[in-house]
């Protein structure tokens, strides 16, 4: 089946669309503070949405791949830009956390993170995808040569902090935390199955072109 993918002379101006439309969520949130929109505790729910929009952003960088093996939908110019929203809104939720709501006190925040250990993970999220942003580029793809490969599989512990994170944040499971373990659930298990299933299908394609070969020969008089 062939795939589907955006004519290159349309990409520049999608992907500065994306950008565009990706930002969206947190200059609204950022509109709702100002004009007390956030409710009771607005720092507090800036914080959430700045962060769940940074795990809908890992979570859609990681459909990626399973979109295109599954549905011949090649959207992989488009990953870049999902993971540099997310390490925006990652920056913007840890900016927000350290500022608003500690104070940029030391004491305050070492304190936090020794009592709540959803901070640490937080943390430990934002030091993973820190080298994954400043390596998207062309030109570190280029320098780094099969390293970048290795490095950029750090999506996968990353995403994980990122869930852990929210979901211990939030002291309950309710529907919206279940939500999301079931998608990260789904989007790292297809990875555990991809080999095989890529193999799988390496192996009816060869089959179906031996097929073609031999209905192409021709027969002997």
């Amino acid at each position: 089946m062939a795939g589907f993918s955006l004519p290159p002379r349309f990409r520049p101006a999608s992907i500065w669309a994306l950008y565009a439309i990706g930002l969206l969520p947190g200059l609204y949130a950022f509109y709702l503070g100002i004009y007390g929109g956030l409710g009771a505790d607005p720092v507090r729910e800036f914080e959430h949405r700045l962060g769940i929009w940074a795990l809908r952003f890992l979570c859609l960088g990681l459909t990626v791949t399973p979109i295109r093996d599954l549905f011949s939908v090649n959207l992989i110019a488009y990953r870049r830009a999902l993971g540099l929203l997310a390490f925006y809104y990652v920056l913007a939720h840890f900016t927000v956390y350290l500022t608003l709501d500690r104070g940029l006190v030391l004491s305050s925040i070492a304190g936090d993170i020794l009592k709540r250990p959803y901070i640490m993970l937080g943390m430990v999220g934002l030091l993973i995808l820190i080298p994954m942003a400043l390596t998207s580029n062309r030109w570190s793809i280029r320098r780094l040569g099969s390293r970048w490969n290795e490095l950029h599989k750090l999506a996968y512990p990353l995403v994980l902090a990122a869930l852990l994170h929210f979901v211990l944040s939030r002291k309950s499971l309710t529907l919206e935390p279940a939500i999301y373990i079931a998608i990260v659930a789904l989007l790292l298990g297809y990875r555990v199955i991809r080999p095989k299933l890529m193999e799988r299908r390496r192996q009816k394609k060869a089959a179906a072109m031996q097929g073609v070969g031999r209905v192409a020969q021709p027969r002997p008089n």
